[in-house]
Parts: structure tokens; C-alpha cells; sequence
């Protein structure tokens, strides 16, 4: 999140080099203490496609059949980093025949020669601390049928990287990265013999990690749910490690994953997956349940907020709610203008969505991603409920914080006569239209409807004031507004009942209907649907509510309910299956 080319970055880098080639020169001679217990979990789809030579890394396509992984021209460095992490060897050993162990077997190889010398953009802590743990993760994987010279390199290339990240994880960015490093530098040193010596350190660090990153509601100042997901993850397996080392993780590990458990089963859809804010993805299929699983945690929070986020549940429909104001700072660089944007989950099917990061498709879908027309909620023509500042470079972009975002989110929880009733309001649009955007939502107790209502008020004397330069600047013809409800890709929309309401056809069988109370135009509209791994953004429609306002309050009604014939219980069985061609 800062810029590469800065002196200070620039000399941090050259020094991971100095050490990633000094650490080359130790001998370590290391063996397994025991035998590890592989915890990654990996996409058979995805492996069967790196066996034939399709190569999808950070949105790029490379189709190289025959070709090693190590002689591919890496399109940006994005690409690079998933390549040196070695995350994709877990779908090499999802697939977990002999030619997908072959094949491991023969990248793994190619980097000790190619790389193990301290060359090569790998040699950085967090990239260091993820290649651990996929190494040792699948240590029997790969160690099956080698030789002894093959396998005393292995282990030798383990002990070096081993010492270059205790030499080098206090420069890891916090956050993420400095967890990665820690987490496969515990995990390492209580998996190879000789190498003890850096766990103590290593614990030490992680739960001062935990107490200045994971606050008392178990959430992360980005207050983004994948991330977070990722954080759990590390924070399980390092404990998984200590218990099999029978070392007990001290109280502040485990209070991290007491408190970001709960967390996660708010943020966590119906059909199992994360909600898209904040630059995070829905997670990989099953990570979210294998981490609450490995963490034995079974504790839950009511619906209501966690994180910012507020929750209604009922039946077998989700709705996950931005509560609270975006993060703001250095924390904001990945942040979207979200207040009060909404994402809604029947059973397994997504209906109502965000349309999501679009990091991985370049610069300006990113932007797009981060502006509120490309989340389900209310916005102002033209303007968004949080700006764009300036910031440094991520990478092949530009980084841009958050600025002029809400500060002030008040919101309420409580039952509603038939279910669930949340209610919030934001100032994003007060210092420059005088107004606030309100949402309500009810869910009914079944599940089966969604009832709202946006309004936009001017409320106080000065806010008034400010509305009416507004609408003297624009001769008193108003100020437009969309609320927008982004439908996900899979499913089917048109335009019913001569114009009034919307049919939403899910793949399961449902049939869910948008209807309006209001003044406002109906429309269903082109939009996109950005997810990472494919190639490009997915086509879909979002149905649009335009109006005016004119007066210091504007109210629009609407619902989102299961048609009459909809059944209780439906067998949804379809699966989704990987697709490279979009």
C-alpha cells in the first residue's frame, strides 16, 4: 500500500536481498520434528487447469502448455507474488495424483535452483512465510519418490528461508503480511529440528500483533471481511501447530480467535460465503466454514453489528448490511464508499450484491469498484457518499484514500412486528447537498421478504440552508438520485407487470419480485459483476430507482419478496464449477 519506488522502501527491499543471499550461505541441518498436517485447502478445478498449462494468477490468463511456472513473463507483480507463495500448490495437491505430484514436485525443485540462492522477487517476509507453509503443509506430497539429494535440498532451502524470515519479519507490513510472516515462521520453527530457537520470539510478536490489529468486537481496522478471514485462518494454524508441538497458545492468540469468530459468522452469507465490502471477496469455497471448524469456537453473536456490519437472518435469507462509517486513513486504501449498501443471500443463490473489488482487472475498475453507484444502496447523481484523496502507488496503481466520508452512522436494531427491523442514516451528502441518506430494512420472520425504505432528509436549519443553494444553483429542478440494487450474474430479471415490478429467477427454482411505492422510475440496467480469479468482469443488471429530490423530505418504499408459488424448502443442487473463459 505505499509506494515502491520511495528511498526507504526501495532500501528495505535491498536489504531482504542481502539477507535472502546471506541466509543462502547457512547449512542448516534440518529434518521434519514430525509429520505435518496439511491445512490448506486447495480447488481441484484450478489444478487440473495448472496441469494442462492455463496459468490464472491475479486476473491474468497464461496459456503455456509444456511450460514451467518459473519460465512464464509475469504481467505484473501481482502475478509474480501469487506465483512465489506457492498458494497454488494446494490445488496441485487437491488434484493429488501422480502427475499432479510430479508436476509439484518439479516447480518446487526449479525454485531451490532458481531462486534458493536469495534471487528473485520471493524473498519477501510475508511471501516467505506463505511458501512455508505450503512447503511443509505438503512436505509428504512432495518428498515422495526423491532422493536423498533432492531431499536434503529441500530441507536445506526450508532452514535458509527459515533464518531469512527471522532475520526479516520485523519489516512485514502490519496487518496481513506481518501476520503471514510470523505465522510461517511458528509454523516452521516447530516443524523443522533445529530451528526452535525462533518460536518463542515469533509468539511473542504474533500476540502483539493480535492486541494492536484485532479489537475487542473481533474486527480489523479495514473492516474488510476477507481479510480478516485470512487473519483467522494464520491465527488457527499457528495454534494447530502449537498443539501438535503440545506448546498451548497463549491467552491473547487464542482471545483473537474467541473474538474474530463470532465476527465472521455475522459476516457470513447463507450459502456460506463472506459479504463483498471493503475490497473483500466472497472467500474461498469453504475456507470460511474449515476456519470456523478448525477453531472450535461455537459461539455466535445475535444479529446486529459486528465490524460496522449489521446482520438480518431469517429462514434461509441473508441480509448483511455497512453500518458504520468506512475506514478512514492508512486503513482506507482498499475501502469503498459503502454506507448503508446491503447485500442479500437466498439459501445458496446470491440475489442482491455489491458489484466488488475490480483490483484485479486494472486501475480504473478498481475506482469504479470504490465509488457508491457500484454498491446496492442510495446515491446522489454524480456523487459518491466518500472522495477519492490522493495517496501513493500499490503496486501498478494508484492507492487513494477515503476523504470527505461519513462520520456520523446512527443506527438501530429491534424486532418488527413480522421479523427484523434495522434502521441507520449517514451524513456523506450533508456539507455538500445539506442532506442525510436514511434506510430502513425489515426482513419477515420467514425470510421470505424484504421491505424498504430510503429517504433523504434536511433536517437541521443550516442543512436546509444548504439544500436550498443547492437547489437554487440548479433553477429548482432538484437534485436526482438512483438507489440501485445490483443483481448477481447467475440470475434472470426482466421487467414485469407493465413496468412496475421486476421478476428475479434464481437457479434453485425461486422466484423473487422488486416492487416500488414511489415516485421514482424503475429500470433494469447494465452493470458488472467483479470477481476475482476470472479474466474480466461478469455481465448483470441492476434494477435502478431513479427520482428528484425537491422538498427536505423524499421518501421511497419498496419490497423484495418470494413469489406466492415459491416453495418453502427447494433441493438446490447445482454446482458452479471453475470457468476461465469469462
Amino acid at each position: 500500500m505505499v509506494n515502491p519506488n520511495r528511498p526507504g522502501v526501495r532500501y528495505v527491499r535491498a536489504m531482504h536481498r542481502v539477507h535472502a543471499r546471506l541466509s543462502a550461505l547457512a547449512r542448516p541441518a534440518t529434518c521434519f520434528m514430525s509429520t505435518p498436517e496439511p491445512r490448506t485447502i486447495g480447488v481441484y478445478a484450478k489444478g487440473r487447469q495448472l496441469l494442462v498449462g492455463n496459468f490464472l494468477f491475479a486476473g491474468h490468463l497464461i496459456a503455456a502448455p509444456d511450460t514451467s511456472i518459473w519460465d512464464l513473463e509475469a504481467p505484473d507483480r501481482e502475478f509474480e507474488q501469487d506465483l512465489h507463495g506457492f498458494a497454488w500448490l494446494d490445488d496441485l495437491a487437491a488434484v493429488g495424483d501422480s502427475a499432479a505430484r510430479k508436476r509439484a514436485q518439479l516447480w518446487v525443485w526449479r525454485w531451490i535452483d532458481r531462486f534458493g540462492g536469495g534471487r528473485g522477487p520471493g524473498w519477501t517476509p510475508e511471501l516467505t512465510g506463505r511458501r512455508l507453509i505450503r512447503w511443509i503443509n505438503h512436505a509428504i506430497f512432495l518428498l515422495q519418490g526423491q532422493d536423498k539429494a533432492q531431499s536434503e535440498a529441500f530441507y536445506r532451502s526450508l532452514g535458509q528461508q527459515v533464518i531469512f524470515l527471522s532475520r526479516r519479519w520485523k519489516t512485514s507490513t502490519p496487518g496481513l503480511p506481518k501476520f503471514e510472516a510470523l505465522t510461517g515462521l511458528i509454523y516452521a520453527g516447530l516443524a523443522l529440528e533445529g530451528m526452535q530457537k525462533h518460536v518463542g520470539p515469533a509468539l511473542k510478536a504474533l500476540s502483539r500483533e493480535c492486541r494492536a490489529q484485532i479489537d475487542e468486537q473481533g474486527g480489523i481496522a479495514t473492516r474488510n471481511p476477507e481479510e480478516l478471514l485470512e487473519i483467522f485462518t494464520l491465527l488457527t494454524w499457528a495454534r494447530a501447530a502449537l498443539d501438535d508441538a503440545e506448546r498451548p497458545a497463549d491467552r491473547v492468540h487464542q482471545t483473537a480467535i474467541e473474538r474474530i469468530a463470532p465476527t465472521l459468522r455475522t459476516l457470513r452469507h447463507s450459502d456460506g460465503s463472506l459479504a463483498r465490502f471493503h475490497g473483500g471477496g466472497r472467500g474461498q469455497e469453504g475456507r470460511l466454514d474449515a476456519a470456523l471448524a478448525a477453531s472450535a469456537i461455537k459461539t455466535r453473536q445475535a444479529d446486529g453489528l459486528a465490524m460496522g456490519f449489521a446482520r438480518l437472518s431469517s429462514g434461509r435469507t441473508s441480509v448483511i448490511v455497512d453500518a458504520s462509517p468506512p475506514p478512514t486513513g492508512e486503513h482506507s486504501l482498499n475501502a469503498h464508499a459503502s454506507t448503508l449498501a446491503f447485500e442479500m443471500t437466498s439459501g445458496r443463490r446470491p440475489v442482491i450484491v455489491n458489484c466488488g473489488s475490480g483490483a484485479s482487472f486494472g486501475e480504473d475498475w478498481r475506482r469504479a469498484g470504490r465509488a457508491t453507484p457500484s454498491h446496492s444502496t442510495l446515491a446522489l447523481e454524480g456523487y459518491s457518499s466518500a472522495r477519492l484523496g490522493e495517496g501513493g502507488q500499490n503496486g501498478s496503481w494508484r492507492s487513494e484514500q477515503l476523504i470527505d466520508a461519513p462520520r456520523d452512522v446512527p443506527i438501530q436494531m429491534s424486532h418488527a412486528s413480522d421479523g427484523m427491523r434495522f434502521e441507520g442514516g449517514h451524513d456523506g451528502y450533508l456539507a455538500t447537498h445539506g442532506l442525510t441518506h436514511a434506510r430502513i430494512l425489515e426482513l419477515t420472520s420467514d425470510g421470505r421478504g424484504l421491505a424498504g425504505e430510503d429517504l433523504l432528509l434536511a433536517m437541521k436549519d443550516t442543512a436546509k440552508r444548504q439544500f436550498d443553494r443547492v437547489m437554487d444553483a440548479r433553477t429548482l429542478q432538484g437534485v436526482p438520485f438512483q438507489a440501485r440494487f445490483h443483481l448477481h450474474p447467475d440470475v434472470d430479471a426482466e421487467v414485469d407487470m407493465g413496468g412496475n415490478a421486476v421478476s428475479i429467477a434464481l437457479k434453485s427454482g425461486e422466484i423473487w419480485v422488486f416492487r416500488h411505492d414511489s415516485k421514482a422510475k424503475l429500470a433494469l440496467s447494465p452493470s458488472v459483476y467483479l470477481e476475482k480469479g476470472r479474466l474480466k468482469p461478469r455481465a448483470a443488471k441492476q434494477i435502478v430507482l431513479s427520482g428528484v429530490a425537491m422538498e427536505y423530505a423524499t421518501r421511497i418504499r419498496w419490497s423484495l419478496a418470494k413469489a406466492q408459488e415459491s416453495a418453502i424448502a427447494i433441493r438446490d443442487l447445482n454446482r458452479d464449477e471453475l470457468d476461465l473463459t469469462h
